[in-house]
């Protein structure tokens, strides 16, 4: 019923910036919050920032300064601008989504498939 498409993922030497994207399409009714999580091997997934529909933004303490997390309402989309990347950062990076679909009165946790960034040199 509802897709996450991201992209932008790839390869940065450290110091380098990428953007992601993330679009969600389907039987949307609403969206509402969004935000991208990250899991690196062998380490649980992890919270990297958050944005509310009214433009609320919630950041991991590692990001904060670096990271900013934007949104397109009007195209259902989602934007992660990572600059001043670390080595540290590498993971497999997951959108995700709170949407109501029509005709359901619940509201749905939806996940991308994933994109890989890696940082190194």
């Amino acid at each position: 019923q509802v897709q996450l498409v991201e992209s932008g993922g790839g390869l940065v030497q450290p110091g380098g910036s990428l953007r992601l994207s993330c679009a969600a399409s389907g039987s949307i009714f609403s969206i509402y919050a969004m935000g991208w999580y990250r899991q690196a091997p062998g380490k649980q997934r992890e919270l990297v920032a958050a944005i509310t529909s009214g433009g609320s933004t919630n950041y991991a303490d590692s990001v904060k300064g670096r990271f900013t997390i934007s949104r397109d309402n009007a195209k259902n989309t989602v934007y992660l601008q990572m600059n001043s990347l670390k080595p540290e950062d590498t993971a497999v990076y997951y959108c995700n989504a709170e949407v109501s679909v029509p005709g359901i009165p619940v509201v749905g946790d939806y996940w991308g498939q994933g994109t890989q960034v890696t940082v190194s040199s």
